[in-house]
């Protein structure tokens, strides 16, 4: 076989591994996850997503997407959380903690401090045994049966399966808020896709003295 064809037969033996660990995430979708989309929905303040290294990564594409499906939420950096920025936690926020091990030393020093702000915790996690689940309120198994790495260590099937999972929250909250897709432009006034949803026909329509007429 060449090396050619070697290539792309690993490159789809990577797409299925991902693909199957997706799937099987939907029979994860139980009495935890309405839990979660339940506090969430309630909460006054801030979703406050956290994770350190390729969870930190998706953590903030988690938070860039509920931001703009209408579920305000900030991304908090664990090791600048003991460093000051802890100060954005408030009492009427929610934290989200994304752990494949559930066992990240910057996130288990921060959760006594959640604790005592007083802030419901969520926990995104591949080990439900793990330190991280045993201290939080609502916990979401995003377990993997491998990673699509060769050594089964490169984070790779599992952040995929979270990001799909945060997909799912905010998605699901975005249709439990009846947010529209007038209230989504109003969050994406720029580029090609806030001039579609934003923009009406008299706003770039030519008219006035600029128009000949035909007779």
């Amino acid at each position: 076989m060449s090396s050619q064809s070697t290539d792309i037969q690993k490159a789809k033996e990577i797409i299925r591994i991902e693909a199957e660990a997706v799937a099987a995430l939907e029979h994860k979708i139980n009495s935890s996850f309405q839990q979660a989309i339940d506090v969430i929905f309630s909460c006054i303040g801030r979703v406050i997503i956290t994770g350190m290294g390729k969870s930190g990564i998706i953590a903030r594409k988690i938070v860039a997407t509920m931001n703009s499906t209408g579920t305000p939420a900030i991304f908090l950096h664990p090791s600048d959380a003991v460093h000051g920025d802890l100060g954005m936690v408030r009492k009427d926020d929610v934290v989200i903690c994304i752990s494949k091990s559930g066992d990240t030393k910057e996130i288990n020093l921060l959760l006594p401090l959640f604790k005592r702000i007083g802030v419901p915790i969520i926990s995104i996690v591949g080990k439900v045994n793990s330190y991280l689940a045993e201290h939080s309120d609502v916990i979401l198994d995003i377990s993997v049966k491998e990673e699509a790495c060769p050594h089964n260590l490169t984070p790779t099937t599992s952040t995929t399966v979270t990001l799909a999972l945060g997909d799912a929250l905010a998605v699901t909250l975005l249709e439990k808020k009846n947010f529209t897709a007038d209230d989504f432009a109003m969050f994406h006034p720029g580029g090609n896709l806030g001039k579609r949803l934003l923009l009406k026909v008299e706003e770039f329509a030519i008219t006035g003295p600029q128009i000949r007429r035909l007779d």
